[in-house]
Order: structure tokens, then C-alpha cells, then sequence
């Protein structure tokens, strides 16, 4: 369903369960960002008035999960840490060329936000299916199914504001990049990397 064209490697999860403490602050900026993200899109484009009112929905839900994980964090003794860069995003984001009408830069932005979420949505299954945690595994099946309707939602959206057939061609080579990138990651503790 989520078109990625590279899995995670199932070994991530032992990652995962040798630094739990890491990836729950890792997520936790996670969903700070996917806020952010949505508070940006809406400044950024404000006279789309359907994206514009998804937008105040999400980044509402983002902020929901970004405390139900600062929750998990203090409920285990600790404290939120400090945010890390996310090689992922960062390799992502350099896909498409700067610049464009404001229409293609919309798209192009749409088009990052849904393979984020489809990245996520796809390691939270993972998370849900093999960690020996039941509470923690409950907790990200959750977050998957929410995960999944925020991927479904940005394609949607650059579907509705760009060319169809441009898009569906432009999604599929990042999904190809997007393999690349994933190569070499899926070795540390974060929900991307």
C-alpha cells in the first residue's frame, strides 16, 4: 500500500530495543516536526483553504502524539533530550531542485511530507509487530494506522494541486531515490535512520 521500494530491515527492531530511551526522543521530534510542518504549510500557502484547514487538524494530532511520547519518556524516568539532525530528511529533501512556481514547490513539499509519513507509518508496523514490549508494540500500532492517513492525505493533496500524471511520475522516482537513501540507514536508533 505504501509503495516503498526498499523495506526496513526487521534487524532495526533489535536496534531499537537495545536504545528504546533514544528512538522514543528521537520520535518525539519526529512528531514535533510533522507540527511544524504543517504549521509551515499553512503560512506558507494560505490560500488553499482545504490543505489549509487539514493542516490546523494535523498539526493538532502531531502535538497529541508528540505528548503521548514525552508521556512514554517521563513515565520511564527520563527527560526529553536533546533533538538530533534526521540524516533521512535531510538526504530526502535534496530530491528536487530549489525553486519553480509556487504550485510545483507546494507539490514537491507535499510530495516530502507523504513519504515521511509513509516511512514512518511503515517502521511504526514494524515497532507494532516484533517488539517483545506489548504496551510499546499496542502503542505504535496506533500510531500506524494514523500514520498511513497522513501519507494518504499529502498524495491527495498533490494530486489535487498539480498535474496528476506529473506527480504519479515525480512520486515514483522519489520513491526510487528514496530506496537509495535507505541503503544506508536503518542501522541506528531513529525512526528514520
Amino acid at each position: 500500500m505504501l509503495g516503498l521500494k526498499l523495506p526496513t530491515d526487521p534487524r532495526w527492531v533489535n536496534i531499537v530495543e537495545k536504545n528504546i530511551d533514544e528512538i522514543l526522543t528521537d520520535h518525539a521530534y519526529c512528531e514535533q516536526k510533522a507540527a511544524s510542518t504543517a504549521i509551515s504549510l499553512i503560512v506558507s500557502f494560505p490560500e488553499y483553504t482545504e490543505l489549509v484547514e487539514e493542516m490546523i487538524a494535523l498539526s493538532r494530532e502531531e502535538m497529541g502524539h508528540f505528548k503521548m511520547v514525552h508521556d512514554l519518556i517521563k513515565k520511564r524516568g527520563n527527560s526529553l533530550g536533546r533533538d538530533r539532525k534526521d540524516d533521512y530528511v535531510i538526504e530526502l529533501i535534496k530530491f528536487f531542485p530549489k525553486g519553480g512556481s509556487r504550485t510545483t514547490q507546494l507539490v514537491h513539499r507535499l510530495l516530502y511530507a507523504a513519504l515521511i509519513e509513509a516511512r514512518s507509518c511503515e517502521r511504526f508496523r514494524l515497532l507494532s509487530e516484533e517488539l517483545e514490549d506489548k504496551k510499546l508494540a499496542d502503542f505504535y500500532h496506533k500510531l500506524m494506522i494514523s500514520e498511513a492517513g497522513h501519507y494518504t492525505m499529502f498524495l491527495k493533496f498533490a494530486r489535487k494541486y498539480g498535474e496528476v500524471d506529473e506527480v504519479n511520475k515525480k512520486w515514483n522516482s522519489l520513491l526510487e531515490y528514496e530506496a537509495q537513501i535507505m541503503k544506508d540507514l536503518g542501522k541506528k536508533e531513529s525512526i528514520h535512520g
